[in-house]
């Protein structure tokens, strides 16, 4: 990221009156990319200006032509194909304009020496802003004064919490965990990292189908027939049959019409409607209609492992006691009562081990901090730490870290729970005491996770699991939820793009993946034959879902992803996968079967 800040704004002033109208001028305004999702007249346009209708407008002209309005009746099948088209994705659309609600849309912002709070849309470059807790970063910006801690997992897939001080840059479309801090915006628009991200997003790109391709096909094969015959077919009724001019143009035409598989296009639309309503009673939205069908052919999915395998929160799996006699739970309660961390891990901790029965004041607190990977507090009766036993002790115990590496490979997050005499120097402890418990934290595996895996890969899809995190922490989780091969995985960041190709069918997870290898990866899959499917829910998921011939987001996701995705899961249920899968492939044998009960 460029630094390009105007340094000599004054952070305690602001931008003033005159400065914001330069800026808007010069179009130095946060408007927000596009939507990805169609308008109405798109939606609209693309239902009705097809081959398909065409034909039969053609065809319909002529009978208008002779005034045998009767003979019209075979519109009706154009026309109900049509509003079935629109009225579906008008209604994925609003559906899904109501999810993106859920983004923030207005900021604080210093201008002229007072705080205002304004449209993120109004925000210029340069602009002094503040952020505090849960909210959202609205725009590339770097942090002036204060301090923040950042989920960025949305946008980089890292899904570590990022300590950010003075200096520091804040990526648009990040989340605060905690703190506060006053920061100036860098980018603003289409200039932001996560717009930059989504550009790729904004090229058209027609859904795969197989259905609608096939019958794509026959209609372009009949359209080049048709003429001729329709020509010849006239000729035949008008000259040499001795036909009245307006009989010979309706045998003409009913002759053409029964060429043109009508019946079969309606049907597949009818079917393809009603599997939609049927997945909107298992919350699943659908955006494209074909995209049902693209789902059941699928052979390789590919997925993260948070909201997929995982549910994202962190909770305490078990405490191990290492010093006998003590009450660990009442001191883990006051611990974190005094320390008021709001982050992910203690939050977890505080429901595990509950509310303290009798509070002991604290003498000095310190908060827990990225950098430190600790936080600590002294009471009178001694000083607390809890954190990463790397960054807590100077002496390793071998039999401690034995154990740490062991539940690692559980895929559990371990933090040390210790005491020493040494009351907090500023922000410095003593890295020697005794170790009273290791706290086991892990991010709980799906009840669903396992028989969902189960159920593709006894359909012959072959899952890949493609995360920013860990290679390591990702197989491990991965091993809990019984997912076949799990052994097999590789750490992407050290490769180069060009290795993409031979690594991707040979590996079963890929950690440490940034956006643009995971489309490189989605398109090596496709590139040897594979129908892929990419469930994602971050802006840096958007290339990947873009280039899958088959895309799923989820309600919780980004907007960016939930407006490119063919389909959202509108409860965050990965579960729900099989029976989108076994809806897909009922609509396609209905489809199939219903030429051959014809015959």
């Amino acid at each position: 990221m460029n630094l390009q800040t105007d340094t000599e704004i004054d952070s305690s002033y602001g931008l003033s009156e005159e400065q914001v109208a330069a800026r808007v001028e010069r179009g130095q305004v946060n408007k927000q990319i596009d939507r990805i999702s169609k308008s109405y007249k798109e939606i609209i346009h693309d239902n009705i200006f097809t081959l398909f209708n065409l034909i039969n407008v053609v065809l319909a002209g002529f009978i208008i032509f002779i005034g045998s309005w009767r003979n019209l009746l075979f519109m009706g099948v154009i026309l109900s194909n049509i509003v079935i088209g629109i009225l579906q994705e008008i209604r994925a659309k609003r559906v899904l304009d109501k999810l993106s609600l859920i983004t923030q849309s207005s900021v604080k912002v210093r201008r002229s020496g007072e705080w205002k709070e304004i449209h993120i849309d109004d925000v210029v470059l340069d602009d002094i802003i503040s952020l505090s807790t849960s909210n959202q970063i609205i725009a590339d910006a770097i942090v002036i004064d204060g301090r923040l801690e950042v989920n960025e997992s949305l946008v980089t897939g890292e899904s570590d919490i990022i300590i950010k001080q003075p200096g520091d840059e804040l990526y648009s479309g990040s989340f605060v965990v905690s703190g506060n801090a006053t920061c100036q915006v860098l980018h603003v628009g289409e200039d932001n990292y996560a717009s930059t991200i989504m550009k790729d997003a904004k090229v058209f790109k027609k859904h795969k189908s197989q259905l609608r391709d096939s019958i794509n096909y026959i209609i372009k094969i009949i359209g080049f027939v048709i003429i001729p015959m329709g020509i010849a077919l006239f000729v035949k009724q008008y000259f040499i049959s001795g036909y009245p001019f307006d009989k010979a143009i309706i045998a003409m035409v009913a002759a053409l019409v029964g060429m043109i598989p009508e019946g079969l296009v309606l049907l597949t639309s009818v079917a393809l409607a009603v599997g939609t309503i049927n997945l909107a009673r298992k919350q699943t939205l659908v955006q494209e209609l074909y995209c049902i069908e693209t789902l059941a052919r699928v052979d390789t999915l590919c997925l993260d492992k948070t909201g997929t395998i995982t549910e994202g929160n962190m909770q305490v799996e078990d405490i191990l006691v290492m010093e006998e006699g003590l009450d660990i739970k009442a001191l883990l309660a006051n611990f974190q009562e005094a320390i008021h961390d709001e982050n992910a891990t203690a939050m977890a901790i505080r429901n595990f081990v509950g509310k303290p029965a009798h509070m002991e004041k604290p003498v000095r607190i310190l908060p827990f901090s990225s950098a430190r990977k600790c936080s600590a507090v002294t009471f009178e009766s001694g000083t607390y730490v809890l954190g990463a036993y790397e960054f807590v002790c100077d002496k390793k115990d071998p039999a401690i870290v034995a154990e740490i590496e062991k539940q690692a490979n559980m895929g559990n997050r371990v933090l040390v729970f210790m005491q020493n005499d040494t009351p907090i120097k500023f922000d410095d402890i003593e890295k020697d005491g005794h170790i009273l418990a290791l706290v086991l934290l892990s991010d709980p595996i799906r009840k669903e996770a396992p028989q969902t895996l189960d159920y593709f890969l006894s359909q012959g899809v072959d899952i890949k699991v493609i995360s920013g995190d860990d290679p390591r922490t990702v197989h491990a989780i991965a091993k809990k939820a019984n997912l076949k091969n799990h052994e097999r995985y590789i750490d992407v960041s050290t490769l180069k793009d060009e290795e993409i190709d031979a690594v991707v069918k040979h590996y079963t997870i890929f950690g440490r993946v940034s956006p643009k290898q995971k489309k490189l990866m989605i398109a090596a899959l496709k590139k040897q034959g594979h129908i892929t499917a990419m469930i994602g829910d971050g802006v840096n998921d958007v290339m990947a879902l873009k280039e899958a011939d088959c895309s799923i987001s989820v309600a919780q996701g980004s907007e960016a992803a939930k407006n490119i995705a063919n389909l959202v899961l509108l409860d965050n249920n990965f579960a729900h996968m099989p029976h989108i899968v076994d809806e897909g492939r009922r609509v396609i044998n209905n489809i199939q079967r219903a030429p051959l009960y014809s015959l």
